[in-house]
């Protein structure tokens, strides 16, 4: 898990590192513009706002294109709850409008250049800077030490047996944990060339034995991280947190929050593509 992708809590909502960077980026843009312009009285913040709303319509509807099959209704596809977006559509959308409203609005080109010359210098050198002082050694299976609902002790390198891992931490508390469970035990049993594991958060051995016989769930690889040593390890301070390790035992992606089919399809496909 790289800087960008490490998620932080606030209150009910979890966050990564790298929407909270976009968010400060998108304040560097709004007050270099409101700088530039005030001279003019030109005031371009309504315009980054449209920005930011038509690139993540943008993001989400090549999501939805890309893996339409995944979506069984119009409400799953509404539900942005699995942050299912597309940078590349992002990246389209915000292009097509910026070039657009420089077009139309002449009289705000200047500020609203200056504007988003601000905002994408601030979250490419911010962004890198995070990144590079990263530690890399997050990327490898950590050695954390886990327990099987056997009482036995173990560690994610010591189950990997040479194919995709999918590793999710969970709490049978955690609403967004407990709707996604039946769709990962489903492709739990799908799926025979990926390994999926679920490491439990916190709970004690009676309390994951209760939640998995209440909700009839048949999984395989069930662990349990009572220090919560491995989310803490990995950064991850909320939940559901699913890591995606390549064949290799390498991070290829990361999910925080609940997964719907068509995202867990989306991390699947880069596990299966070259990284």
């Amino acid at each position: 898990m790289t800087a960008l992708d490490r998620s932080l809590a606030l209150g009910p909502l979890a966050v990564s590192l790298g929407q909270l960077l976009l968010v400060f980026a998108l304040v560097v843009a709004i007050v270099i513009g409101a700088l530039v312009g005030r001279r003019r009285r030109i005031g371009v913040s309504d315009t980054l706002f449209t920005l930011v709303f038509v690139a993540l319509v943008g993001a989400r509807l090549v999501f939805i294109v890309r893996y339409w099959d995944a979506y069984d209704s119009i409400w799953a596809m509404l539900d942005i709850r699995d942050r299912g977006f597309d940078p590349l559509g992002a990246g389209i959308a915000a292009l097509a409008y910026s070039g657009w409203r420089l077009w139309r609005a002449p009289r705000q080109r200047h500020a609203l250049c200056a504007a988003l010359l601000a905002g994408v210098l601030t979250w490419g050198v911010a962004a890198y800077a995070l990144v590079q002082s990263d530690d890399g050694n997050r990327a490898a299976l950590p050695e954390t030490p886990l327990a099987t609902l056997d009482g036995a002790t173990t560690d994610l390198p010591a189950l990997h047996d040479a194919q995709p891992l999918v590793v999710n931490l969970w709490a049978s508390w955690c609403p967004p944990c407990r709707r996604e469970m039946p769709l990962l035990a489903d492709t739990q049993q799908r799926r025979n060339d990926v390994t999926f594991m679920f490491v439990n958060q916190g709970e004690s051995r009676q309390a994951v034995r209760h939640y998995l016989d209440s909700e009839s769930l048949d999984l395989d690889n069930v662990l349990r991280d009572e220090a919560l040593a491995l989310g803490e390890y990995v950064g991850a301070q909320a939940m559901p947190t699913t890591l995606f390790y390549d064949a290799d035992g390498h991070l290829a992606d990361t999910h925080f929050g609940e997964l719907s089919q068509a995202t867990l399809t989306h991390a699947l496909s880069r596990l299966a593509s070259p990284q």
